[in-house]
């Protein structure tokens, strides 16, 4: 249930069209929630019918012009809702835990490239996530509210990434060469 809202988020913080709102997911919401294109042109169709959003009328009608969409009384009270309910934490999935389980189970030729890898990834999105902080949350820029919550859904992010390095990081140490 957690993508439209995170397209009315989105779509809160400016309106936008299909195209734009893939764009932006990528380089921000996306960081922590993935949804594809396909994906999220479904969902703005299902909010529009739900008459969450509406597509603004365009200034000079045109055969094949992209929408933009803005969430309308019902979109916003519909958020509002979703953020005040209470939800447990899911359990975590993580492909790679499951294959090292199974690793235990048939061998696992290969797991410490793969690990290596994962640990190499893991550090790029940690930098990136560094470089994101220094950019757009310098500590004197962190006055409202809504600046302080968007530097702690990417401090959450930067936690995440430190434990993976650190865990990755011991877990080849564990296991030795091969």
């Amino acid at each position: 249930m957690s993508l439209p809202h995170a397209i009315l988020t989105a779509l809160l913080e400016k309106p936008s069209s299909g195209l734009e709102l893939t764009r932006r997911f990528d380089k921000s919401i996306g960081y922590f929630w993935s949804a594809t294109h396909q994906q999220i042109y479904r969902e703005l169709g299902k909010l529009e019918q739900a008459g969450h959003i509406r597509a603004l009328p365009a200034p000079v009608p045109a055969r094949g012009q992209k929408k933009e969409y803005e969430v309308l009384p019902a979109g916003r009270a519909e958020l509002s809702t979703w953020v005040a309910r209470s939800e447990d934490p899911k359990p975590m999935r993580a492909a790679l835990l499951l294959r090292m389980r199974a690793a235990a189970v048939v061998g696992g030729p290969g797991l410490r490239v793969e690990l290596r890898r994962h640990l190499a990834l893991h550090r790029e999105q940690l930098d990136e996530y560094l470089a994101i902080e220094s950019r757009d949350f310098p500590a004197d820029r962190r006055h409202t509210e809504p600046d302080r919550l968007r530097h702690l859904v990417l401090r959450g992010g930067i936690d995440m990434e430190r434990f993976w390095v650190e865990w990755l990081t011991s877990a080849l140490a564990e296991l030795g060469t091969e």
